[in-house]
């Protein structure tokens, strides 16, 4: 049954007319008085004289009910309910006690007020103003109407990764003094501040000016090697904060973040800048984005939440690391830092900055259609900055005729046993554990468990080998191929490299850092250090005295289009820890030296391989050159989502393809299919500039699935990571 406008009656917000509500409808019917003058009073409540219709954002995070929802503003509330601010309304419709009320409260966010409502029927007020404080302005708000469309993803979820969660006290404390409890209000602004190592770029000290004379360059920047790329970025915020504009940098992890903070710290001093991390606790972190949404602080550090920061006229947006998979937040709509950005320098005429030791193809694009500058140093600044590479192939094979196959060959270890004469070395482990892959000793098939045949794993030099989905243990093992019961490793882990490097060199104390400890810093005395990458500690003084890249094969080694791009970023972020070559720096990268990321590390050229990357993809059609969408869920519920969504001219569909049916018992990583279950996935191609009309089809479609309730739901990821 539908009202008269054609919504459904008990339309969520909306209470359906009924008893003396229904009677007063008839009664304003019958003497023709003007429709939606002013929504009626509810139950008797006495309305806002003023405007008393909030149009409400409601979290729910449903694409078809992505919309804005009426609601009456009660007269108690009307200094309170102010566009932005949070409230508690009435979303749905229920049976209670025989009677039809309204339905369960949810959170949401007043947008507007308006005086008039296009309801036929009674408005349910709002039940609640949680917070006067309004943290949904306009602008953030634009913002994150921008990305839904742009990810095909609903308002309410972007929103939710915007607005961090309410901490009252935060509200009370914050903005009477600086974020910290420092004075910051009546500050007058820092001075620019010098070029000091942008001096090596012959761009450098004209971007900081420009920057400082308010204006908005945008750069690609291709980071030296070295310990100075935080200083050099906090440069680049003092110069923006200079002029009296907002500056925001986004980090990879919290330990770059910290670094970076430390140096904008002591250039322009404590008070003008805030560090959003998840580090700080929920009620630092809500204090200090209220002193940003307050205008309070202009300036802004922080990981990839930060990228909504609602700094006040911004001037520069940064971000370190694109290619840093810490950038794709992992909730919908899977919103990516550097393309948040990149709508914020277009929507608000801000500078850019986009900088890294290596350089990936969407930056390289940015380049190529001029829409940026290359910031990079001329080759002789980067040779005197680099340490030597050195490959398995530099004259090895004579002395070492296995050198190739082998993990550590003998040039690996004379550089270690050399290097840890001046100082530490850098270890790079592509995997994490012990033995995270085992295999028959006879014929070399995959070990796999009994019960639940997931692979074999050894966590340990004297622990039985378990399970790594069901983790039972598996003391006695026998191959089904051929019989045999020993076990021999086709992939180490951190652990077991640290073992024998520790019994290697006794005398020389091992340290560890990935994913369950992950150091900050190591001094600048002998000691090995194994590490997983992107998790390398920064060394104290000049820096590592060597680094060794091991198992080059598996990083280059994975089905993806990104593998070679991802290996030379992790490299050269391992590489820029260690000291130049006129100080004895060497790396060592164990990987086949003709492939071309590993000839892009030995002449410390990541523009170059970007610019090769970017050719091969513009002839093969593929992204960043186009735009793609990925579709994934049960064959029939894709087939019929793509033929239902209207997509734009000249798109194609590549597919749909089976993913792996993933055996009973695996655990169901994020996104991935049931176990069990069999799954399609097709990827929609579109050319240039159709990707608006790409996002907006099958937004549609899957929200008008979601309305009829016909079939499971469909997945759909805008430029997904993987289209292998």
């Amino acid at each position: 049954m539908s009202s008269e406008n054609g919504r459904p009656e008990g339309t969520p917000g909306q209470e359906p007319p009924g008893g003396e509500q229904l009677a007063l409808i008839r009664e304003t019917v019958r003497r023709a008085r003007p429709p939606r003058a002013r929504p009626r009073t509810w139950r008797g409540a006495e309305l806002a004289p003023r405007d008393p219709v909030a149009r409400v954002l409601v979290d729910k995070g449903l694409l078809h009910l992505d919309r804005l929802f009426d609601y009456a503003v009660p007269a108690a509330m009307d200094a309170e309910a102010r566009p932005g601010v949070r409230v508690r309304v009435r979303f749905g419709a229920g049976e209670r006690g025989g009677r039809r009320e309204g339905g369960g409260l949810v959170n949401g966010f007043i947008v507007e007020r308006r005086a008039e409502s296009d309801f036929p029927g009674t408005l349910a007020p709002v039940a609640q103003v949680l917070s006067p404080e309004p943290v949904l302005t306009p602008g953030l708000l634009a913002l994150c109407r921008a990305v839904a469309d742009r990810y095909a993803g609903a308002l309410a979820d972007v929103v939710q990764l915007a607005v961090p969660p309410r901490m009252a006290r935060a509200e009370r404390t914050a903005g009477r003094d600086g974020p910290d409890g420092t004075a910051a209000a009546g500050v007058p602004h820092p001075p620019p501040p010098a070029p000091g190592t942008w001096a090596r770029y012959p761009a450098g000290p004209g971007y900081l000016r420009a920057l400082a004379a308010g204006e908005s360059p945008r750069a690609v920047w291709t980071a030296l090697p070295g310990p100075h790329w935080p200083e050099e970025l906090a440069r680049a915020l003092a110069a923006t904060l200079a002029a009296g504009r907002g500056a925001l940098a986004v980090l990879p992890d919290g330990r770059a973040a910290a670094r970076v903070d430390a140096a904008l710290t002591a250039l322009v001093g404590a008070g003008r800048h805030v560090l959003l991390t998840a580090d700080a606790g929920p009620e630092a972190r809500y204090r200090r984005w209220l002193s940003v949404s307050r205008g309070t602080v202009r300036g802004v550090v922080g990981t990839r939440a930060a990228m909504f920061a609602p700094v006040r006229d911004l001037g520069l947006a940064a971000i370190w690391e694109d290619g840093d998979t810490g950038h794709r937040d992992p909730h919908e709509p899977m919103p990516h830092a550097r393309e948040v950005l990149l709508l914020r320098a277009a929507r608000e005429g801000c500078g850019f900055l986009l900088g890294a030791h290596g350089c990936t193809v969407e930056a390289a694009q940015l380049v190529e259609t001029g829409w940026a500058r290359p910031l990079a140093a001329d080759r002789d600044a980067v040779r005197a900055a680099a340490p030597l590479v050195r490959t398995v192939g530099d004259g090895d094979e004579a002395r070492d005729p296995a050198a190739r196959a082998a993990r550590l060959p003998s040039l690996a270890w004379e550089t270690v046993r050399d290097a840890l004469g001046r100082g530490p070395v850098l270890v790079q482990v592509p995997r994490r554990g012990y033995v995270p892959k085992l295999a028959c000793a006879h014929c070399r098939e995959p070990a796999r468990c009994v019960h639940c045949a997931g692979p074999l794993a050894a966590t340990g030099e004297r622990t039985p080998p378990g399970c790594g989905w069901c983790g039972r243990a598996v003391p006695e093992w026998t191959c089904p191929e051929c019989g045999g019961t020993r076990l021999r490793g086709q992939v180490f882990g951190a652990r077991r490299t640290a073992e024998e490097l520790g019994r290697a060199f006794p005398a020389v104390p091992v340290r560890t850092s990935g994913r369950d400890h992950v150091l900050a810093s190591v001094p600048d005395r002998p000691a090995l250090v194994v590490s997983t990458p992107g998790a390398e500690p920064v060394a104290e003084g000049p820096g590592y005295a060597a680094a060794l890249l091991l198992d080059g094969w598996a990083l280059l080694g994975r089905p993806d289009l990104r593998a070679g791009e991802e290996a030379l970023r992790r490299w050269l972020g391992a590489a820029a820890l260690v000291r130049p070559r006129s100080g004895g720096g060497t790396v060592v990268v164990m990987a086949e030296p003709a492939l071309r990321p590993v000839q892009a590390l030995v002449r410390w050229d990541p523009a170059g391989h970007a610019r090769r990357e970017l050719a091969e993809r513009a002839e093969l059609g593929f992204p960043p050159v186009s735009r793609m969408a990925a579709v994934t869920g049960p064959p029939e519920a894709v087939a019929e989502l793509l033929e239902s969504a209207g997509l734009p001219a000249g798109a194609e569909v590549l597919g749909p393809v089976p993913l792996p049916v993933a055996p009973p018992g695996q655990p169901r990583r994020p996104g991935a299919p049931p176990p069990g279950e069999r799954w399609d996935r097709a990827l929609v191609r579109v050319p240039p500039g159709s990707g608006a009309e790409l996002a907006a089809a099958l937004r549609t479609a899957r929200a008008a699935r979601l309305a009829r309730r016909t079939g499971p739901p469909v997945r759909v990821r805008i430029d997904p990571e993987d289209i292998g």
